[in-house]
């Protein structure tokens, strides 16, 4: 009996000496603003204060503006290769929501969808401008969602990529109305919300975790970049970052889409193989919609703006009016402009 408990001992510690050593291993520290500030900052980026925060924001080109939103865990930097193509007719206007990318932590924790849809308003009252499209990737989506029910009058055009917000069946027992879903049944939400894998992740959070989570956004994971990863890597580890991601996933705040206010042309924009938010969800958005155009992408995952940014931007510029000739041994043909 005592040699059976002294093996249940030493394994005991064997285990716990391995939990520390990768935990050791595991610890990233933050980074200071700075030093991120020079690596992911550029001509077209800069600070605007918008009810206390000093969000990040990137704007280029000319001509009727559109926002784009990024999703959760992401930057503006997701929008890269469509603000390309888009500011050759548009200005883009692309920003870090509050608890990503260089605009960091809200010290007022303001981090759900109704709070993301009122900054990104202010965002456009801060830069005068009365009228936009507005386009959204996931969460990104939910906002632009919620700010175009909240203000029809503003929102000429909507476009939802992989987006959250899409109706839910009422349950008949309770007579409730029906509210839009909330959040993706991605592996990483639960992780975050579970009390001591989230006290993990304040500290330790090593780079694998970040091309593995990709890997689970992208269906051709062999496009992912090592200069990718990096990103996604180094900006959540801006100061502050990681606990805003915790108080964002840990707290349920809810919102409602009143869907007979969207009376503004609406493109959906889904990945097929989205494992994150699956195409029933785009499908439900078509139908609570009306007049919504879907258009499914079967070389696509979660992100399709990023993982095929040539094929997507293309049917968003047509769906804005603008028709390209796809010609790679020219230079796109400029037809029309959408009014």
């Amino acid at each position: 009996m005592k040699k059976f408990l002294l093996l249940i001992l030493k394994s005991t510690l064997v285990l716990i000496v391995l939990i520390s050593i990768i935990l050791i291993f595991s610890f990233r520290s933050d980074l200071p603003l700075d030093k991120l500030t020079s690596e992911y900052m550029d001509e077209n980026s800069y600070f605007l204060k918008v009810d206390d925060i000093k969000v990040h924001i990137r704007v280029r080109g000319s001509g009727e503006p559109i926002f784009l939103i990024h999703g959760s865990f992401s930057s503006l930097h997701t929008w890269e290769n469509w603000e390309k193509d888009l500011s050759q007719y548009f200005m883009t206007i692309s920003m870090d929501l509050p608890g990503h990318g260089l605009t960091g932590p809200d010290p007022q924790l303001r981090y759900g969808i109704n709070d993301y849809a009122h900054l990104v308003l202010g965002i456009a009252n801060e830069l005068g401008i009365e009228e936009f499209h507005i386009a959204g990737n996931s969460m990104g989506g939910g906002v632009a969602l919620k700010l175009a029910s909240d203000h029809p009058e503003r929102v000429l055009t909507l476009n939802l990529i992989d987006a959250v917000g899409a109706p839910i069946k009422a349950v008949e027992s309770t007579g409730k109305n029906s509210s839009p879903s909330r959040n993706s049944g991605a592996l990483i939400f639960k992780v975050a919300q579970n009390p001591f894998f989230n006290k993990l992740m304040l500290k330790c959070t090593p780079k694998w975790v970040f091309k593995w989570n990709m890997s689970q956004v992208y269906y051709d994971d062999s496009k992912i970049t090592d200069e990718q990863v990096t990103r996604y890597y180094q900006l959540l580890r801006r100061e502050g970052n990681r606990k805003a991601t915790l108080d964002r996933l840990t707290v349920r705040r809810p919102f409602d889409i009143d869907f007979s206010q969207l009376n503004m042309p609406v493109l959906i924009m889904w990945g097929a193989h989205d494992t994150w938010i699956p195409l029933e969800n785009g499908k439900k958005l078509e139908d609570a919609i009306p007049e919504s155009i879907l258009k499914v992408y079967e070389n696509a995952g979660h992100v399709p703006m990023e993982e095929i940014p040539t094929e997507t931007v293309l049917d968003y510029l047509s769906f804005l009016g603008i028709q390209l000739d796809v010609d790679y041994f020219s230079a796109p043909k400029f037809y029309s402009h959408v009014h």
